[in-house]
């Protein structure tokens, strides 16, 4: 029979352990900084502060030129800062980089493939160059779950559309099995039924604790994909807000608010 002070000795361990468990995890899996980038004078992103927790979805809206796709190619360490600090999993991109580029799995607007591969070749390729080695048959799945039809799996790329491409770039990301997704224009190209499969696939991502961060022109995409919503107008954040406090036109009429003052 346990006496009543062993147990609570027994309770104080557990509290300590967990306690020691949560501060091991009390970190963001993406968080930038007071980030500043600027070209020729000109910033394209001031002031950038971002944090996304494990299981979460961040959407950017913005218009063109607004400093989306610099604050992504920062995060992948393709563009350095000019102040400000960027950290991917408590890593420096630009001191961990091939640490970090293991957590990414990263798709960029236009997916750059071998044309004279086919679809499932380009995956398997990628793949191998990750240091990964997939079955055929778990090649063929994972395009599959990437909404590619089981047709165009055996085909050379240089005969499908851009749509049918980006799909293959979603499986390339998807097989890497990462922490982090970095999304720029991911839905670019696709059908309305792709892009829904790719919202699914998003949603299953986080749920099973992967950290995403979406850039996208897409208000309606947005709202219904993501947790978090954040709108960049000329580099700056001018606004974030959770997808759950507004409908898809109300996030829309913020938008167009923001975009015309």
């Amino acid at each position: 029979m346990i006496q009543p002070q062993q147990k609570f000795v027994n309770v104080k361990i557990q509290f300590l352990i967990l306690q020691q468990c949560c501060i091991i995890d009390d970190y963001f899996m993406i968080q930038m900084n007071q980030v500043n980038k600027s070209f020729k004078g000109s910033f394209a992103v001031r002031d950038l502060n971002l944090q996304i927790n494990s299981g979460e979805i961040l959407g950017l809206l913005g218009a063109n030129g607004a400093g989306k796709s610099t604050t992504i190619n920062m995060l992948l360490g393709f563009l350095r800062p000019d102040t400000g600090t960027v950290q991917i999993h408590q890593l420096d991109p630009f001191v961990k980089a091939q640490e970090v580029r293991k957590l990414i799995g990263y798709i960029p607007e236009n997916v750059n493939l071998y044309p004279y591969l086919s679809g499932i070749e380009n995956l398997d390729y990628f793949c191998r160059l990750a240091g990964l080695k997939y079955t055929k048959g778990e090649l063929h799945e994972f395009l599959a779950s990437c909404g590619l039809q089981e047709e165009a799996h055996l085909k050379r790329v240089n005969d499908y559309s851009k749509g049918m491409r980006q799909k293959v770039g979603i499986a390339i990301a998807y097989a890497k099995k990462a922490k982090v997704y970095l999304l720029d224009e991911p839905a670019s190209g696709l059908d309305p039924l792709a892009s829904n499969e790719l919202s699914d696939l998003l949603k299953k991502l986080a749920g099973e604790g992967a950290t995403i961060l979406m850039a996208s022109h897409d208000i309606f995409r947005v709202r219904e994909v993501c947790h978090r919503i954040g709108i960049l107008k000329k580099g700056v954040l001018v606004k974030e807000l959770r997808s759950a406090e507004v409908t898809a036109n109300e996030l829309e009429q913020l938008y167009l608010e923001f975009m015309k003052n």
